[in-house]
């Protein structure tokens, strides 16, 4: 396994997959239509262009495994300290550990950017995610209730905060 910068050209059709399969059999996240190859090829140009960083984890053979990513928490200038972040495993890598290292390398950049405090917002039922972000220190600090509603049901969403500076 190997943590590269994320590339439209050579991972696109991957993340757009990832994301995808999020947006049909998930709570991840809170969207119902899928996203388009343009939709995706966007996404990359609107991160590099507002230097956030789109980390990949390759396994031996080059082949994503996973991706993470952070962005604007909002988007006032008085926020431009605080991101909130991403991340996507492959099914088939998901519990070994591929995640952990996307967060950790997150982490490592959101401070090498000044940014003061990162943001994950979780469903609620998410409970892998919740102890990913539990184990490197993020704290529950908020529950928004019944603020999606999808697969016929409301959905809460949870906020956990890390201080990276």
């Amino acid at each position: 396994m190997q943590l590269v910068n994320c590339q439209f050209k050579q991972h696109g059709e991957k993340v757009q997959a990832l994301f995808n399969h999020a947006i049909r059999h998930s709570t991840a996240l809170y969207e119902y239509r899928e996203r388009s190859k343009q939709d995706i090829e966007q996404w990359f140009n609107t991160k590099h262009e507002q230097g956030f960083p789109i980390i990949a984890m390759e396994d031996d053979n080059g082949q994503l495994m996973g991706f993470a990513s952070y962005g604007f928490f909002r988007p006032y200038p008085a926020n431009k300290f605080t991101g909130v972040l991403a991340i996507y495993v492959e099914q088939a890598h998901q519990g070994k550990g591929v995640a952990s290292k996307l967060l950790q390398a997150l982490i490592e950049k959101a401070k090498l950017q000044g940014l003061h405090t990162l943001i994950a917002a979780i469903d609620e039922n998410n409970h892998a995610s919740i102890a990913l972000h539990q184990k490197f220190g993020f704290e529950h600090v908020g529950t928004l209730k019944e603020v999606g509603y999808k697969f016929d049901q409301w959905l809460n969403l949870c906020l956990y905060q890390l201080m990276v500076s």
